[in-house]
């Protein structure tokens, strides 16, 4: 048996460097994090071919000696841990492996100059070997040059993607950390193929919203709300902050979520199953909010020290952290609740263009030409014209009630007043300046939902109706079962369901909102969502009450509104009036808007009146 041996420097170095250097965007992140910490105002990053080339990162920081060069060059050699406390991290970087793990798989070339020095120094590692070390003109600050990654690593090598995918990678690592910091500016150039891209912030101390939305998408801030709140721990407050998107401002990936716990991008399970607990009822299952939360706790409630890249966090209070992010993202929410996405899609309005007339048409052309335009000597009474349609013509599902003038009272609602039904799906109603399309159907949905919320809190007898004859509903043994363990939560919203042989359940009353839904399909498909729902998923179990937000969206889709349902005026006012007084009616359960608005600026503007 081969003997026990302690393994030579550069061989743990680039052990260590499949850990941290995986591609070059985690070398990239690790520069960064050191510029960053070394209190840098100004940060720029230069790739070559996504950083399979080369990349470089220069800072305006404080720089380093030729003596600390050295010592930062050795593994875990760090001036970020001035104790041995290693749970009261304060910076992004605490290791000291980061520097000599590069150095070991690439050429590595470290510039630096600090405050007050005439000279800067330079160091160059090439694959572990130190090849040069000598004075540097450079102004304050460092630059580091990594190049040639991998390239005396062909096993690692052939592992790395396209320089387009591995760009791409970089940037992402970038904008997250420049989310985080508004007071720093960032810039971010790539040469490839003759090209050269920049990207990014280059403006410092212009804000955390303004930063996010400048970084995710210009529309962020005005389809999103912003967050500030804070809670009181046992080592500390908790503050949570940031810019969460409307539900109806959603996409169909969840890579446009930003998380950060104390300045610190991560990736964590955790988070983002709290995201999603918090738009559980706003979303549809496959789509995922855009939003960017910062998370700050006292250093002693989060262990950082869990990923050799730093990107995962394990908290001391794991549930209390979850719960104060689900109900701070729902308390920040309620604020513009009633919103929904900022204006028609633009693609829809588009198709709002009138046909351009170049000449008469043929019919009306012929009419024209055949006419005397002469004065004419008598007036001749023309024959009146009947217009009947087709026999075969298909008639518009449209009507239009009588438009009764909007008193000051009625323009302060903002939803307006229902002047019609378009297919009877379509609520048209019109505000003091606005012209307003509701979704009767996604709307009510809403509603239907946030009644059996309300419900929930109250009396038993005010949120369900009993049935004087229980329905009995056959199904799968299965389904039973996953009935039969939620039904002491199902009961809390008013719907009260017992075993009924090993094959049905009986359902003794509805809750109240839902009281003509049909209780067959409306088990059948509660008993889909807990199958879906109740089973482990990335972040874990779903808590039980998040399994019931998706039962509840269950409960409510049965007893809302349906699309081709003709409405009075009466109910389009009463529905517009209950929106305008529920909490997240801008939204229906699946995160698709309840209504749009259409400016009278804009209605104008589609007949040239502007």
């Amino acid at each position: 048996m081969p003997q026990i041996r302690r393994l030579p420097t550069a061989l743990v170095n680039r052990i260590a460097a499949g850990e941290v250097v995986e591609r070059p965007a985690a070398a990239l992140k690790e520069l960064v994090e050191n510029a960053i910490d070394a209190g840098a105002r100004r940060i720029g990053v230069v790739l070559t071919d996504g950083g399979l080339t080369r990349l470089e990162v220069t800072d305006d920081g404080c720089g380093m000696t030729p003596d600390e060069m050295g010592l930062a060059l050795e593994r875990h050699a760090t001036s970020k841990l001035p104790d041995e406390a290693i749970e009261m991290v304060a910076t992004l970087g605490f290791r000291g492996e980061a520097l000599p793990s590069i150095a070991s798989v690439a050429r590595l070339t470290l510039e630096s100059r600090p405050k007050g020095a005439a000279d800067g120094w330079r160091r160059v590692v090439d694959h572990g070997e130190t090849v040069e070390d000598a004075p540097a003109a450079l102004p304050v600050g460092t630059r580091v040059r990594v190049e040639q990654i991998f390239a005396k690593v062909p096993a690692r090598r052939k592992f790395l993607r396209t320089p387009r995918s591995e760009y791409i990678a970089c940037l992402d690592i970038v904008r997250r950390l420049a989310m985080a910091r508004p007071d720093i500016a960032f810039t971010l150039e790539n040469g490839a193929e003759g090209k050269i891209r920049k990207a990014l912030a280059t403006q410092t101390d212009e804000g955390l919203s303004n930063r996010v939305a400048q970084i995710v998408a210009r529309e962020l801030k005005d389809n999103a709300v912003e967050i500030e709140l804070e809670r009181d721990g046992p080592h500390g407050p908790m503050r949570l902050s940031g810019l969460a998107g409307l539900p109806t401002y959603n996409r169909g990936v969840a890579d446009h979520q930003y998380l950060f716990v104390n300045g610190r991008p991560v990736k964590d399970k955790l988070l983002t199953g709290a995201v999603r607990g918090a738009y559980s009822d706003m979303l549809a299952r496959d789509r995922h909010a855009v939003l960017a939360l910062f998370l700050d706790v006292p250093p002693e409630d989060v262990d950082v020290n869990v990923h050799p890249a730093k990107t995962e966090v394990r908290f001391r209070d794991s549930t209390g952290v979850r719960g104060f992010i689900v109900s701070g993202l729902r308390q920040a929410l309620a604020t513009g609740d009633r919103r929904s996405a900022q204006g028609p899609d633009r693609a829809a309005m588009e198709r709002w263009q009138a046909e351009p007339v170049h000449e008469p048409a043929p019919a009306m052309r012929s009419i024209f030409e055949s006419r005397d335009w002469s004065a004419p000597q008598q007036r001749v009474a023309e024959p009146r014209v009947e217009y009947t349609p087709r026999p075969d013509a298909a008639l518009p599902q449209g009507r239009a009630e009588e438009a009764a003038p909007i008193e000051n009272e009625v323009a302060e609602y903002p939803l307006g007043i229902a002047r019609g039904q378009v297919a009877n799906t379509y609520i048209v109603a019109e505000s003091k300046d606005a012209l307003i399309l509701v979704d009767q159907h996604a709307a009510h949905e809403r509603l239907v939902l946030e009644r059996l919320k309300r419900a929930g809190a109250g009396e038993a007898t005010q949120r369900s109706q009993a049935l004087l004859v229980p329905d009995v509903v056959e199904m799968d043994e299965a389904d039973c079962d996953r009935l039969e363990d939620a039904a002491e939560g199902l009961a809390r919203f008013g719907l009260t369901v017992e075993r009924f042989g090993p094959a049905a359940m009986l359902v003794r009353s509805v809750p109240s909102a839902i009281a003509k839904a049909d209780t067959g399909k409306l088990l059948r498909d509660l008993a889909d969502d807990i199958a879906k729902h109740g089973k482990q998923e990335d972040s874990g179990s779903l808590l039980l009450a998040e399994r019931l937000e998706y039962v509840l969206a269950t409960m409510a889709c049965h007893g809302s509104v349906r699309a081709g349902r003709v409405l009075s005026v009466a109910e389009m006012n009463a529905l517009l009036r209950e929106m305008e007084a529920t909490p997240r009616s801008g939204q229906c359960n699946h995160g698709r808007p309840t209504w749009v608005k259409l400016s009278m600026e804009d209605v104008e503007k589609l007949f040239g009146r502007h």
